[in-house]
C-alpha cells in the first residue's frame, strides 16, 4: 500500500517527538515543540514540562528533583546535545517540507506540537500566514519566547 501525504507527515512529527523525548531521557511530561518555516528559513526549538515546572531545553536540570542533597537525575545539557537535537529536528522540518512540496500541499508557516507523554498523545496547532517575516523587528526566537510564556504562566 502507498503512504500517504499524512502518513509522511505524521512520521516525521514522530521523529521530532522521539528526538526531543530522547534528549530527555524518556523523563518529561509534557513536550512543546516549535517549528517554524519562513521563506527559506528553519526553525525548531522546544521546551518541557518536569515535575510540573516549565523549563527550556537548557535549563531542564532546573525541574530536577533534589533527595537528600543531591539531584534525583542530572540531564545531558551539553551544547552538543543541544546543537544535535536541533539539528535533527530541523532536518526533519525541512523533510516535512519536502513532503509538502511532493504532494502539493502548503508548507505550514508555523507548527505548534504538544505532546503528552503520560497519554502518548500529540497535539497540533498549524498556521500558514507569514508571522515574523513582514515584521522588521520580529523573529522565530521571539515568536518562541512568547509560546513558552503563555504556557508556563498558565501553570
Amino acid at each position: 500500500m502507498t503512504k500517504s501525504f499524512e502518513d509522511y507527515f505524521s512520521e516525521l512529527q514522530t521523529d521530532m517527538v522521539s528526538i526531543c523525548l530522547e534528549y530527555v531521557d524518556r523523563k518529561a511530561d509534557d513536550i512543546y515543540l516549535y517549528c517554524s518555516y519562513e521563506p527559506e528559513a528553519y526553525y525548531f526549538n522546544v521546551f518541557y514540562r518536569i515535575n510540573r515546572a516549565f523549563v527550556l531545553k537548557h535549563k531542564i536540570n532546573d525541574a530536577v528533583r533534589v533527595v537528600n542533597n543531591a539531584p534525583e537525575y542530572i540531564y545531558d545539557t551539553s551544547r552538543d546535545r543541544q546543537l544535535g537535537l536541533l539539528d535533527i529536528a530541523t532536518e526533519d522540518l525541512k523533510k516535512i517540507h519536502e513532503i509538502c512540496n511532493a504532494f502539493r500541499r502548503e508548507m505550514p508557516t508555523e507548527m505548534k506540537l504538544h505532546y503528552n507523554v503520560e497519554k502518548n498523545s500529540l497535539a497540533a496547532d498549524y498556521k500558514y500566514d507569514l508571522i515574523y517575516s513582514n515584521d522588521d523587528e520580529l523573529l522565530p526566537d521571539d515568536i518562541f519566547e512568547q509560546w513558552y510564556e503563555a504556557i508556563s504562566s498558565q501553570g
